[in-house]
């Protein structure tokens, strides 16, 4: 088990992520590019999201940003709940910089059975601070 998104947390999810192998996402998620900037409690956490998978850092070919806290965005990677994600949106508890259109094109979008596979493994791992 590894606390979510520590340095052990991105390891072990860059890992599981190579032994996956192709995750067959659908095009609005296998093109997207996210930047994620995670406000906690202890310290300010920088992510994004590319190739269905989250990494530690910025990436620089990111047209979006979403600030949010380290309960959203696990609940998010961990439950991938639509209906929350919007909620958490309308509700100001995700905030946008940049483009917003690549998220609108993932509304629509569904994992992939290889994906859902590989965040229930990494759900399994996940444990909160």
């Amino acid at each position: 088990m590894a606390v979510f998104l520590t340095d052990e947390w991105f390891e072990q999810v860059e890992k599981m992520g190579q032994e996956a192998g192709e995750l067959n996402l659908p095009p609005a998620l296998a093109n997207m590019i996210v930047n994620l900037k995670v406000s906690d409690a202890e310290q300010d956490i920088e992510a994004n999201f590319a190739n269905g998978l989250l990494h530690r850092g910025l990436n620089d070919a990111a047209t979006t940003t979403l600030l949010l806290d380290r309960s959203i965005l696990q609940s998010i990677i961990t439950d991938f709940d639509t209906n929350e994600i919007m909620g958490a949106f309308m509700g100001g508890k995700i905030r946008v910089e940049g483009d917003m259109s690549q998220l609108m094109a993932v509304q629509t979008a569904r994992p992939s059975t290889e994906q859902k596979e590989l965040y229930s493994r990494i759900k399994s791992m996940t444990t909160m601070a």
